[in-house]
């Protein structure tokens, strides 16, 4: 029986080798990929900075830089991954992304199309490149970074909010058109993470939302408190790890789910979302 899993797990990891991972200068994108090289995987990370990329190659490596947001840069990127794997890619890992915090009125218009340029945007642009290349050789799977905030919304989060959903509609459809091939679509929905998100996120709030001239003054500086504080709802962050254990499932199962959810929180607003009235889990997610 144990030489029969063996050798079960080899034919999946034939199938699943080469893979593409954004976003992967710090937290679930590193990690993600690291991991995946010590199991095996031939892993191409990349990363928006020169110096990231620089350090990626360090930890041993196949890194290129890709901003998402650059549609020739990522077309000229995916071409030479293919020119290292003769033509084949078995899966990718859309993982860059960020959050720009903001009442939905103090977002300015050019504001939110950046957030979707990256969040959205740039990752269909990537899985657009990616699908031929997967139904000419018979197989892929596609997996997509998404939210708790991509099914539940908080308040001050709207692009990310909006991001998230569109990112999820796209995806669940995504999937229903390909379900008469073998190539598999997953979401994986983390929740708090111990990464450099919060960190981002207060940069792109400071530099694009006017938080003293806002009405909501008063309620921003209670964000900028918690996007300052690393620890922030330490009793139920997680490591990366936690995600890249989801993306090995997503990746290996011969059964993968659509849907991979990985932190309490992400659980627990899952069930809320289907038992509580509108209003009552309004007023509950208007505490976040």
């Amino acid at each position: 029986m144990t030489k029969f899993l063996i050798a079960i797990l080899v034919l999946m990891m034939a199938k699943i080798h080469s893979v593409l991972i954004t976003g992967c200068s710090t937290g679930i994108g590193l990690d993600s990929a690291l991991t995946l090289h010590k199991r095996g995987y031939q892993v191409f990370a990349t990363a928006r900075k020169a110096e990231d990329v620089e350090e990626l190659k360090q930890q041993g490596l196949n890194a290129y830089q890709l901003d998402v947001t650059d549609f020739d840069m990522m077309a000229r990127v995916v071409e030479e991954i293919l020119q290292q794997t003769q033509g084949e890619l078995h899966a990718v890992f859309h993982n860059g992304a960020y959050g720009q915090p903001g009442a939905v009125e103090d977002l300015p218009t050019g504001v939110l199309k950046e957030q979707f340029e990256t969040n959205v945007f740039g990752w269909h642009e990537l899985t657009r490149l990616v699908l031929p290349v997967m139904r000419k050789q018979g197989f892929g799977r596609i997996i997509y970074n998404s939210s708790v905030l991509g099914f539940v919304c908080m308040p001050f989060r709207g692009a990310y909010n909006a991001s998230k959903f569109a990112l999820e509609g796209l995806v669940d459809t995504l999937r229903l058109e390909l379900m008469d091939i073998d190539i598999h679509v997953s979401l994986i929905e983390p929740g708090p993470i111990k990464t450099q998100f919060r960190a981002n996120a207060l940069a792109k709030f400071k530099q694009h939302i006017d938080i003293e001239g806002s009405v909501h003054a008063a309620d921003y500086q209670l964000q900028l408190e918690r996007l300052g504080k690393p620890d922030i709802a330490a009793q139920f962050t997680l490591e990366p790890s936690s995600v890249t254990k989801k993306l090995i499932h997503a990746l290996e199962s011969s059964n993968p789910k659509a849907r991979y959810r990985v932190t309490f929180p992400t659980h627990l607003f899952a069930i809320l979302k289907r038992l509580l009235p509108t209003r009552w889990l309004d007023s509950l997610l208007a505490k976040g």
